[in-house]
């Protein structure tokens, strides 16, 4: 596919179509993983986990080790569920033959095209074009959504502006900083208008001032379009006390609930301390 060409933002915001309907009918902003195993070899990584999230911000936490990479990989459909191969192996136990992900009401299996129209995702690991201007990474993004140029530019200025990176449009990706970086992955994640935002722990290793503006960007994004949020982190100072909060330690889930309850019901004044009554780990701090 060629580049996209850069060219100039459109003034007015219009509200971005895609020629692709989905053939599947999104009815709320949810992720639901049920008796969900996973195994690489012999090694269980994850241990028959169940999650609901909701609309908000929802905190994913737990040491090196624990599954979330997997638990992402999963929910975005690089690796595929074990119940998704069922019939083809019947030495899978019940649980894992029985596993489901639904993602906006629709089952992963089934419908995971339909799944990806409605999600934005920010792995890890950098995924710009380095070669490719800031701009041309966003028209890209959005012609594989089925978004037209002119419609993504009439909203890649308010996210942009969100994102303090609207004078950057014309730069080199390979040019930018790392908060700069993370902050375009982010509005390339928004620019097809998700349901559901997935961050693989979008603000480590970054300065003060990007990790912030990204922070604050994405809760106030969350509020206003009632998005439901799964953000992974080993930083406790983005978890605020009204946050969903999953704790996960050996492939299973150890506590998931409002951070302030959850403190209450295991007699701690903070997430630090939460977090070492579950994983008996020093390493978030």
């Amino acid at each position: 596919m060629n580049k996209p060409s850069d060219a100039k933002l459109n003034p007015v915001r219009q509200k971005i179509s895609n020629n692709n309907q989905p053939s599947h009918k999104i009815t709320h902003s949810s992720i639901e993983v049920r008796n969900l195993s996973y195994r690489y070899g012999k090694k269980r990584v994850l241990d028959c986990v169940n999650l609901t999230l909701t609309q908000g911000i929802n905190i994913l936490l737990g040491p090196n080790g624990a599954g979330k990479s997997t638990l992402f990989s999963l929910l975005t459909g690089l690796k595929s569920a074990p119940g998704a191969n069922a019939g083809a192996n019947k030495r899978l136990a019940d649980d894992e033959a029985n596993s489901d992900i639904k993602v906006c009401g629709l089952s992963l299996q089934s419908a995971r095209k339909d799944i990806m129209r409605s999600t934005g995702v920010v792995f890890q690991q950098s995924t710009l074009d380095l070669d490719l201007t800031v701009q041309q990474n966003l028209l890209y993004h959005a012609s594989l959504h089925g978004i037209s140029s002119a419609n993504a530019l009439s909203h890649i200025g308010e996210i942009l502006l969100g994102l303090s990176l609207n004078d950057k449009l014309a730069v080199k990706v390979r040019a930018l900083n790392g908060g700069h970086r993370r902050r375009v992955e982010i509005a390339r994640a928004l620019l097809h208008q998700p349901k559901v935002l997935l961050l693989d722990e979008p603000t480590v290793g970054l300065d003060i001032e990007s990790r912030a503006l990204i922070i604050k960007y994405v809760r106030t994004l969350t509020e206003r379009q009632g998005l439901c949020v799964l953000w992974a982190t080993h930083l406790m100072d983005e978890i605020s006390a009204q946050d969903s909060l999953v704790v996960l330690n050996s492939g299973q889930v150890k506590a998931q609930g409002v951070t302030r309850d959850l403190c209450a019901q295991y007699d701690v004044d903070e997430v630090p301390q939460l977090y070492r009554t579950l994983t008996a780990s020093m390493e978030a701090l």
